[in-house]
């Protein structure tokens, strides 16, 4: 593919190196193998037999009874209660949410809105982006706009998608797609109606936080949605299926139709909190890490888990032949790369005080023990 030339290959990766992004100093590659994670010793790899779909590097794949070395984690944690955190913010997220598009005229359009929108979900991005504004001495009024949007983002993102000119899908979060209840009009209106909408909603909601702070943040918000961002990836996504990529080509479709909407989240918290430049960069280069981390598990999740596990269709890149980590990689290789992703970004929040890092350290964790 045209762009392979100027992509980093996993072994190069500039998530899994320590240099930084958006023009600070850039190191030479170095290939994986000779990269030192931080890793106790006693990190142990564990088999446990389950029921995967075996994926080969060939576009054929079949079910077979397959032991699979997990390899987890072992950084110490600061304690901290994680569930109880991301269910209270969720739970302000989707209030906040709610008020802020009212179902009012025109009916249709705000009741397609409110429908994709308030559907549930764990609301990761909104809760990363308060989370990042309380990392660096914010609170969480001055994250919420801010996390509102993102979500109105991730919403549109996913309304779009599963249209029957995008990956054509039936079900989200147990519930028919947009489309499937509206029409194919609506929802697409819709998505256009709240990507509008999030950026105006930063702009007006957004309160004591310095004009300055505000542009910086919406101006990262746009780069990471548009076409050097999400499109970006969803448009390479869309040209790669049924080809054969590399997995450096699967690195950048996934860094930027996933990790870069959850490095936005991230990035405009600390903004709006106050931020300086270098905890801007640590932040930046965490999320990142977590970013594509997001995309490896789903890609695990897509082929071990059913779709009522999954609360969508399961297998569905394996029937288009989508490229995925767990088709170039193998499963097992999967794994490890989201455990090295896991260390990596605890190891950009090793600069900060570590209990006000502990939900963004408990987060990553949380991503990666999804697989099992």
């Amino acid at each position: 593919m045209a762009f392979s030339a100027t992509i980093p290959s996993c072994e190069t990766s500039l998530l899994l190196k320590k240099s930084s992004f958006n023009g600070l100093k850039n190191h030479s590659k170095v290939p994986l193998a000779n990269l030192k994670f931080l890793v106790p010793a006693k990190t142990k790899l564990t088999a446990t037999a389950t029921r995967v779909m075996v994926v080969s590097n060939s576009s054929a794949a079949a079910a077979a009874q397959e032991p699979i070395k997990i390899i987890a984690p072992k950084i110490p944690l600061p304690a901290f209660p994680f569930e109880e955190y991301m269910a209270t913010k969720a739970k302000h997220v989707n209030k906040a949410l709610d008020e802020a598009i009212p179902l009012q005229n025109p009916v249709k359009i705000h009741d397609a809105m409110r429908y994709s929108l308030l559907a549930g979900g764990k609301r990761v991005r909104p809760v990363l982006c308060i989370a990042a504004c309380e990392l660096v001495g914010g609170d969480e009024a001055t994250a919420m706009p801010a996390a509102c949007a993102m979500e109105m983002i991730h919403t549109m993102s996913l309304i779009h998608d599963d249209l029957p000119c995008m990956d054509n899908d039936d079900l989200r979060r147990g519930k028919p797609t947009n489309h499937k209840m509206f029409g194919e009009e609506t929802a697409i209106l819709a998505g256009d109606a709240l990507l509008s909408f999030s950026f105006e909603h930063v702009a007006r909601s957004t309160k004591n936080v310095s004009p300055d702070r505000v542009v910086r943040a919406i101006a990262e918000l746009g780069s990471a949605v548009g076409s050097e961002g999400l499109v970006a990836g969803q448009i390479v996504d869309i040209d790669s299926e049924g080809k054969d990529v590399s997995v450096s080509d699967l690195e950048y479709i996934h860094i930027h139709k996933t990790a870069k909407l959850l490095e936005a989240s991230v990035v405009c918290g600390a903004i709006l909190g106050g931020a300086d430049d270098e905890s801007v960069e640590r932040v930046r280069k965490y999320a990142r890490c977590i970013g594509l981390l997001f995309q490896v598990v789903d890609d695990i999740l897509d082929v071990t888990k059913s779709s009522e596990e999954l609360g969508k269709t399961a297998g569905k890149d394996l029937i288009t032949d989508k490229a995925t980590y767990p088709k170039l990689m193998g499963i097992d290789e999967a794994r490890k790369l989201a455990a090295k992703l896991v260390d990596q970004a605890n190891q950009e929040l090793a600069y900060f005080d570590s209990a006000k890092a502990a939900p963004l350290y408990h987060f990553a964790n949380y991503i990666a023990s999804r697989q099992n």
